[in-house]
């Protein structure tokens, strides 16, 4: 299916041209009928020589409602705009040409009808010199009457033209359906139109609508039920979970996670004439109040009363609110702009937006930003591959300038606390992490690797750390004692002679220098030697005959073998005797 929408003065012709191609009546109200004129926006569709279908929103032509018409052209890739051959080249016509030109939109057909009340020469060769200067400069021109259907056949002929040179839609991109309907159905519920112009959707899919999720529980495309629709098409959805109260036109259903809504862009002005300070800035189906600042000729910061799903890319109309007069178009080059604080910002960032291309680029995007997940880059609609100035951490792309700040910042973090506390395993992950600045904790394991640390129990440690600076000697002189007597733990009072507290004995186990097995210190190795003995005596044994046979007192004796139990070494059997396990 490919979709276009009408354009042209009002009373010239639109929803008769649009009744004559598609056997429909475009307009839905019964005032419009009665006034012979479009209010609101209307759809009909029909099948072209070549089978291919074609969708028409058909919008009005009043200057009233240019609102409505904007909603119209806004999601259309295409336009038909039509001219009636007795009365020529309008100020609606013009108006909607500036509409169609800031919105991009480079792709149709001029209509001349009414070719039977006048010569349609005319009228055609002032169009088409109008039209040399714009972006629909090099449209094709077909004459035709829609009350007696002469030309029509060359009409239907030149869409077939045109629809078979449209490019292809974006069938796997995210979804962002701008609702420009919603109603009630007796037995279904709530019911909301749209253009879809990207993407996919089936029944069952979920959505995001106003931050909730809803669901789509049936689907239409050109009046029949289906269970999934491909982009570009017109669509009907039944929706779950929301009421038809809590939807207006102008409110997107997006694909979850695809989409950040906004309040703050800064666009590209489609000319450098005079902005006002009050806009309102139409996209889709949507048109929202918003205060402009110029940062220079060409570009602008918008603030917007309401966020709405935004990328890099999208094109905008702006509005005077009062006159309702299109000022200019603009491009969004940023939907997440760097805050304007100090003095002269603003001329800064017109400047750097001044050299930037119309679609951003990422190792700019990312420089600015220092760090940022891709997913978050890619809701903003900044895509490509990351560069060799970027680095990529997990779902994190950091600039190479921030990721050398970072290694530097980590390794003085783990340095400076080594300085203040030589016997601490190492400052915690969640210190470093503060010290350094890092967004997420998950980059610090990146970052500890690459610095060529050490992440141990919860902390981050230089891995040649290995004295013990001033309780050096005394430790030493512990070892000592405990290689010739691996059984003679020193009890607390020699431990506090030797300076060794419960801080330094701490560190002297983390590096594995010594054990401490409850109240006692022993070599590391001191179980293993211990086992060894009791292996040999008579199994099972008793207490009395462990501590007998290992030479030691009750003090060492008794926590030595609690320890051999919980490693699973020795086995009690019963209140007084163990056995060593074998295997």
């Amino acid at each position: 299916m490919h979709v276009l929408a009408t354009a042209g003065h009002v009373d010239h012709g639109k929803s008769t041209l649009v009744r004559a191609l598609t056997g429909m009546e475009p307009d839905r109200w019964a005032q419009e009928l009665e006034r012979g004129m479009t209010i609101d926006l209307g759809f009909a569709w029909t099948t072209l020589p070549s089978g291919e279908v074609l969708g028409f929103v058909d919008v009005p032509g009043h200057q009233r409602f240019i609102g409505n018409m904007l909603a119209g052209l806004g999601p259309a890739p295409a336009v038909m705009l039509v001219l009636a051959a007795d009365e020529g080249w309008k100020r609606q016509t013009q108006e909607h040409l500036a509409a169609v030109e800031a919105l991009g939109i480079d792709r149709g057909l001029l209509v001349v009808t009414r070719s039977d009340l006048a010569d349609p020469g005319p009228a055609t060769a002032d169009a088409l010199h109008r039209l040399a200067s714009s972006s629909l400069a090099d449209v094709e021109a077909v004459t035709v009457s829609g009350r007696t259907g002469v030309g029509l056949d060359r009409l239907r002929a030149a869409l077939d033209r045109l629809v078979s040179a449209a490019p292809a839609a974006d069938a796997d991109g995210p979804v962002r359906l701008w609702v420009d309907r919603s109603f009630t159905i007796r037995g279904a519920g709530t019911v909301v139109t749209g253009t879809l112009g990207a993407g996919a959707l089936s029944v069952g899919d979920e959505l995001e609508l106003a931050g909730r999720l809803v669901r789509v529980r049936g689907l239409q495309s050109l009046g029949r039920p289906a269970h999934a629709v491909t982009a570009p098409a017109r669509v009907a959805l039944n929706l779950r979970g929301v009421d038809r109260a809590e939807i207006t036109r102008g409110q997107a259903l997006l694909a979850p996670g695809h989409w950040q809504s906004t309040t703050g862009l800064d666009v590209r002005l489609a000319t450098a004439g005079e902005l006002p300070e009050h806009l309102v800035v139409h996209v889709g189906t949507a048109a929202v109040s918003a205060r402009a600042r110029r940062l220079d000729d060409g570009h602008a910061r918008l603030t917007l009363t309401k966020a709405l799903p935004l990328r890099a890319g999208d094109r905008l109309v702006l509005r005077e609110p009062s006159s309702q007069q299109v000022v200019c178009g603009a491009v969004v080059l940023d939907a997440d702009p760097p805050a304007l604080q100090r003095r002269g910002a603003a001329v800064r960032r017109g400047a750097d937006l001044s050299r930037s291309q119309a679609r951003p680029d990422l190792t700019a995007e990312v420089t600015r930003r220092g760090a940022v997940r891709a997913e978050d880059l890619r809701r903003l609609g900044v895509t490509g591959e990351p560069s060799d100035e970027i680095v990529v951490a997990g779902p994190w792309w950091v600039s190479g300038e921030q990721w050398a700040g970072w290694l530097t910042a980590t390794k003085d973090a783990v340095d400076r606390a080594a300085v203040q506390n030589p016997l601490s395993p190492g400052p915690t992950e969640a210190q470093v992490s503060q010290v350094i600045g890092i967004p997420a904790r998950e980059l610090l394991a990146p970052l500890v690797r690459q610095a060529g640390l050490l992440r141990e129990a919860g902390r981050v440690r230089r891995p040649a750390e290995t004295g013990l600076g001033a309780v050096e000697p005394a430790v030493a002189v512990l070892e000592q004692r405990l290689r010739i007597d691996f059984l003679a733990a020193p009890e607390a009072p020699e431990l506090s002679a030797l300076g060794l507290g419960v801080k330094e004995m701490a560190a002297a186990e983390r590096l594995g220098r010594l054990l401490r097995v409850g109240d006692i210190v022993l070599l590391p190795d001191g179980p293993a030697r211990a086992m060894r003995t009791l292996a040999g005596l008579p199994q099972p044994f008793t207490t009395s005959e462990a501590r007998a046979a290992l030479g030691t007192t009750r003090r060492v004796a008794i926590p030595l073998l609690e320890l051999l139990d919980a490693r699973g070494w020795t086995r009690r059997i019963d209140g007084s005797r163990r056995e060593v396990v074998k295997g």
